[in-house]
């Protein structure tokens, strides 16, 4: 089982370290936050856009489909009562490939990220919370 330890830096800055890399947290300036690093829901949008691009990269190089300066946009709203992120919508762009009728199956591809298959077959999440 992976683990990323994320720990807090106090005036509402998180600090997250992932393998060999680090990274700053922020909230948004409601909560407190100063704009020193993306938010939470930016990382979770990322990480789904950057997930979703990788999937179909290694596709297209699979099957010869230039992949070069694709990208990849994700949409969202947010929602409250709970407050969540709603209406997610995935867009890529390849603008160099040629996909000779190849859409439903890069689809297929990007649809089976391992960030999308979690979060659409997501059952439930476990908390645990140890004070002193």
């Amino acid at each position: 089982m992976g683990t990323i330890t994320t720990v807090y830096k106090g005036h509402m800055l998180f600090e997250s370290d992932l393998g060999n890399h680090r990274m700053l947290i922020d909230v948004p300036a409601g909560m407190g936050g100063s704009d020193r690093g993306p938010t939470p829901p930016e990382l979770f949008i990322a990480s789904l856009g950057s997930c979703v691009g990788a999937f179909l990269a290694n596709y297209c190089a699979q099957k010869g489909i230039n992949a070069q300066n694709m990208t990849v946009d994700v949409s969202f709203d947010k929602a409250d009562n709970p407050t969540r992120l709603v209406n997610l919508k995935i867009k890529a762009n390849l603008p160099h490939a040629e996909c000779n009728g190849r859409e439903k199956a890069l689809l297929r591809v990007a649809e089976h990220c391992p960030v999308h298959e979690t979060i659409s077959t997501l059952e439930g999440i476990e908390f645990v919370i140890n004070g002193k």
